[in-house]
């Protein structure tokens, strides 16, 4: 019997989903999570110009949004 263990983040997938909604071309769900590097280059080129941003709530959504241990979002 095998047991499993999944390291999650104490940041939640919720939040950094509307935070992607709302402020995703400034990068504000990258702050959120800790990843501030790629915050500022989201805040720069506004998100790759908005491609960065529908790719990101397809990722947040998809639960494979990680913050800035490597860690994926808690539910």
């Amino acid at each position: 019997m095998a047991n499993y263990v999944t390291i999650t983040s104490n940041k939640k997938k919720k939040t950094a989903f509307w935070m992607c909604v709302f402020g995703g071309i400034f990068g504000l769900h990258y702050f959120y999570v800790g990843r501030r590097g790629r915050g500022y280059l989201t805040l720069f080129t506004l998100n790759f110009f908005f491609l960065g941003w529908a790719h990101d709530l397809i990722t947040i959504s998809r639960g494979r949004f990680k913050d800035q241990y490597g860690d994926y979002l808690k539910v």
